[in-house]
């Protein structure tokens, strides 16, 4: 738990991702690296899950915290699909990239990318606005 980038290293996390909101079992952050425009992470509220580990009532709130997270993504962006993306190999605790992907846009039709080069990032302003849309439809 010492490395955890959701527990641990608010400084690490703070250079990726900006907070958005709590739900009911995770937490909700917007990626800095915007290649993917609306591109999300929740993190499971606890460190070092493993989504077959989890009660099944928490699984519940689990997808239902990602269904909500997608819905709100495909509302404020308008995406052609949104994909999910559950990779803990390296990074033991629990999370969903939720990923939003645009007919013609980077990778569409194959997996995304996590780290884009060269990244795209917002404005303070373009960030700001994407956050609120997002939450708008929360």
């Amino acid at each position: 738990m010492k490395d955890c980038l959701y527990c641990e290293n608010k400084e690490k996390l703070d250079s990726l991702m900006i907070y958005i909101a709590d739900l009911s079992v995770t937490k909700l952050y917007l990626f800095k690296e915007q290649t993917y425009y609306g591109r999300c992470v929740i993190a499971y509220k606890d460190h070092n899950v493993d989504f077959t580990e989890l009660s099944d009532e928490d699984a519940l709130k689990f997808a239902k915290d990602m269904q909500k997270t997608g819905k709100a993504i495909a509302a404020a962006v308008n995406p052609y699909k949104v994909n999910y993306g559950m990779y803990s190999d390296t990074l033991k605790h629990l999370h969903v990239h939720i990923v939003p992907k645009q007919e013609g846009g980077h990778t569409f039709g194959g997996t995304f990318e996590m780290n884009v080069n060269p990244p795209k990032y917002l404005s303070d302003d373009e960030y700001k606005q994407i956050i609120s849309k997002i939450k708008e439809n929360l």
